[in-house]
């Protein structure tokens, strides 16, 4: 089928909408509700509207399908005039709060209204139509609302910025199965929040805050926290970095995805008065070398199987309140994050002689989870909270720009040698099946006693929501599957249940594409912007010089001079968790 859009044909299938159709060709349209991870829109912004030979008005082109003989036209004068007043109205609820606004400079409705040159104050009172000058401010008071939601130590949620687009109703509906958003009330009173407005209960995965167009979701700040760290002179500030946000952090200040930013970004924590900066590849490194000797103890004792990873705080929370009957399954396992933070105030603080109770451990993160995680009861390895301040990358570009810092400006910077060496395969860790390969590499050379040197698990790498494979080492045969997404997640446990699928080994992250994609990174996000940065992932994976996590020689020192073996009685007392049925918890 052929329709025209602004006088030229365009092939087409039966079923298509519009907007698709001008989204694979280029034709740029406006929208705030439709989002590349979302299934199609039901055309609640109407920013997207266009004229057709087919109908009497305007239509959205997200929900419009095409038919025979179909003409439409994108920029007509009804069409930006109709679109101006809708933008307006969405405006209005905005107008002067920009300033003090977490994404000011990157919010889709910002952009959009300075695109159409919006008279912010059109359908409020003008500052010549004010009694006096206080009424304006009062006025701004009253636009205010705040959700208090003290329950929820990831999401802030503020409803005068919302603008009713239910993006965060789709993305945790569609992608997460949790469906912790809806809308309540009719007609002019409906606003989108939680059910009967109860505090957001839900698994902090963060991507209704990473596809919100607005400020009306975000993560909850902590910037204040660190700034008054680093203002303590009695403080000792240890930061430790993810590996996946070396590819993320520089897209906030104007580099492609995928770019590189390690340097950069240990040097901008340098510069806000970092006293150490660490990398959480060291924890990483650890955690793959426990995790394969569970494995390896699980399947030669006939343990319970398949094994879960368990570095995905929301992965693991979703399993401990919607199938408890799994938790066997978990990998006992931390999160580098947890491993590296009990090691900060423990060993490290043991080795230089630091009272560990001066040590704030700040931990630079892609996702809002580890905030929840960090504050875990379990999460004590060192007597006191082993990680202080969790971070998202959107939250730490935030305080650079504040502080007027250009990363790029800056000289490169290096982690601190103590426990700060990286290995590929721990970099492997910010993409969906890193934490599988990188696992691979280790428990095939523990299991054949050999040294099988740079050998790859390419067969684990995709981006398919569910990839299954057979590793065959030696004699062993391992069934191997990789998830990424809770629906995803979901039809495994499903199968697993019903018998359908068998597996001995499960990578599960909550985000698409697994950590690249997690709800604390830069926005906008996207299917490609999220492939370029895989590709620099394992572009970097194989430059490394060091890519088999057990290889790594600070993890060697630190097994023999304080952890002993891996899997031993000091590690499972360090690096080892319980989990808990939340079932019935609320």
């Amino acid at each position: 089928m052929q329709i025209k859009i602004n006088n030229k044909p365009y092939n087409c299938e039966s079923g298509e909408t519009i907007f698709s159709i001008c989204k694979r060709n280029g034709i740029r349209l406006p929208t705030l509700c439709a989002h590349p991870d979302l299934l199609p829109s039901e055309g609640v912004c109407r920013m997207c509207l266009v004229e057709t030979n087919q109908s009497k008005g305007l239509v959205p082109s997200c929900v419009q399908k095409v038919s025979e003989g179909l003409e439409v036209r994108t920029e007509t004068e009804n069409v930006n005039k109709a679109r101006k007043i809708n933008l307006e109205l969405l405006w209005a609820d905005h107008a002067g709060k920009c300033a003090a606004c977490l994404r000011n400079g990157r919010c889709e409705l910002q952009k959009l209204a300075k695109e159409y040159d919006i008279d912010g104050f059109k359908f409020v009172p003008r500052r010549k139509e004010l009694k006096s000058e206080n009424e304006l401010d009062l006025l701004k008071d009253n636009w205010s609302h705040v959700v208090a939601d003290e329950k929820n130590p990831c999401i802030a949620r503020d409803s005068q910025y919302c603008i009713e687009c239910r993006r965060c109703v789709r993305i945790c509906r569609e992608m997460q199965t949790v469906e912790a958003y809806g809308t309540n009330y009719r007609s002019s009173n409906t606003n989108v929040g939680t059910p009967y407005e109860i505090p957001l209960d839900c698994i902090f995965c963060g991507q209704c805050s990473a596809v919100c167009p607005t400020a009306a979701i975000t993560e909850k700040d902590e910037i204040e926290k660190f700034e008054k760290a680093l203002a303590d002179p009695q403080k000792m500030v240890i930061v430790q970095t993810a590996p996946s946000v070396r590819f993320t952090f520089l897209e906030e200040f104007g580099m492609p995805p995928g770019t590189f930013g390690e340097k950069k970004l240990v040097a901008a924590l340098k510069a806000l008065g970092a006293n150490k900066v660490f990398d959480t590849i060291l924890g990483a490194d650890l955690t793959i070398v426990e995790e394969a000797a569970e494995l390896i103890k699980r399947v030669k004792n006939k343990g319970v199987l398949p094994m879960f990873t368990s570095c995905c705080p929301s992965w693991v929370v979703y399993v401990e309140k919607y199938y408890p009957e799994f938790i066997p399954n978990l990998s006992s396992c931390k999160s580098p994050q947890q491993m590296m933070g009990a090691l900060i105030k423990t060993h490290y603080a043991k080795k230089e002689k630091f009272d560990p109770k001066n040590i704030v451990s700040v931990s630079i993160m892609p996702c809002t989870s580890k905030k929840y995680e960090a504050a875990r009861s379990e999460m004590k390895a060192s007597g006191r909270q082993d990680v202080d301040i969790v971070l998202t990358i959107r939250e730490l570009a935030r305080l650079i720009r504040k502080k007027k810092i250009d990363p790029i400006k800056l000289e490169d910077g290096k982690f601190d040698p103590a426990l700060g060496i990286s290995t590929g395969a721990g970099m492997l860790f910010g993409s969906s099946g890193g934490v599988m390969e990188a696992a691979l590499r280790t428990a095939a050379e523990k299991i054949t006693g050999e040294e099988l040197g740079r050998v790859d698990f390419e067969v684990v790498r995709g981006e398919e929501g569910i990839r299954c494979a057979e590793i065959e080492i030696n004699d062993l045969k391992l069934r191997v599957a990789v998830v990424h997404e809770i629906r995803n997640a979901k039809k495994m446990l499903e199968d697993l249940k019903s018998g359908k699928a068998q597996y001995d080994f499960v990578e599960v992250m909550a985000c698409p594409n697994g950590c690249i994609g997690g709800g604390g990174q830069p926005v906008p996000t996207s299917p490609e912007i999220r492939s370029a940065r895989i590709k620099g992932v394992i572009v970097r994976d194989k430059g490394m010089s060091i890519r088999k996590s057990h290889e790594n020689p600070v993890l060697k020192k630190i097994y023999k001079e304080f952890l002993g073996k891996p899997g031993g009685d000091k590690a499972e007392e360090l690096l080892h968790t319980k989990y808990t049925n939340r079932k019935n918890i609320s």
